[in-house]
């Protein structure tokens, strides 16, 4: 464990890149009303956007207090980052772990991301791939049918083919569930059987993330391909 605050940044970015996550440290960012110092910026590149995380590291020997996670709350705003992540091996106060709740900011330790093999980690990508498959579900309908037929993302009328709705059906169940955090479970639809077998379970958040991001990806990449072609079309009328 590290001895002093810049061991325990660089341990912190280390991890973050273990889990297959850009991590940089030391970085000013400019915000809408000011420049920020951040411990630790991590990024997780996907088809079409960025993820962004700002980790502050607190090499405390008391615990943090609720101003620091409104502190960062700010920040995370200011930014424009998807989610704060505030690092402290000696703990938060109640009012800070209050100040968290609910909101995209997470409270936690570099030892307990450690012993957890990335779960807190797992659970923060398990929300935003549920965001990007939100984005996934406007732009799919958004999309002309012959449009959605001639770019794969789906078969055409009694054709068995891919299928950017089944995706996108199944991607929603597999979060929801996994956001619940009763394990094992399985799925009973259709779509989940024909996908998996009738007897496939799913042992843990980290199963899921690892089943539905490659899914979530490979849509979103079909869906800009499909959104190019439209563009160039549209514009060459």
């Amino acid at each position: 464990m590290a001895t002093n605050w810049q061991d325990y940044q660089e341990e912190s970015a280390a991890l973050f890149r273990s889990m297959g996550l850009d991590a940089q440290t030391d970085v000013t960012l400019q915000g809408v009303r000011t420049k920020h110092d951040v411990d630790v910026l991590v990024k997780s590149h996907h088809a079409g956007f960025d993820v962004t995380w700002l980790v502050e590291c607190k090499h405390w020997k008391t615990s943090v207090s609720k101003l620091h996670v409104l502190a960062l709350r700010e920040i995370v705003a200011d930014l424009g980052a998807d989610r704060g992540i505030l690092l402290c091996e000696a703990g938060f106060q109640s009012g800070a772990i209050e100040a968290a709740n609910l909101t995209n900011v997470q409270v936690t330790s570099l030892e307990r991301v450690r012993i957890t093999a990335g779960g807190d980690i797992s659970a923060m990508r398990l929300r935003e791939l549920y965001d990007r498959l939100e984005c996934c579900k406007v732009q799919y309908w958004d999309l002309p049918k012959d449009v959605r037929i001639q770019h794969g993302l789906r078969g055409d009328v009694g054709e068995w083919a891919y299928s950017g709705a089944r995706v996108l059906e199944l991607c929603e169940d597999l979060i929801r569930r996994a956001l619940r955090g009763n394990y094992p479970f399985q799925l009973d639809t259709l779509t989940s059987f024909v996908e998996f077998g009738k007897d496939k379970q799913f042992g843990s958040l980290t199963e899921v993330v690892s089943i539905v991001a490659p899914m979530i990806e490979e849509l979103e990449q079909k869906l800009l391909k499909a959104a190019a072609a439209l563009t160039v079309n549209g514009s060459a009328a």
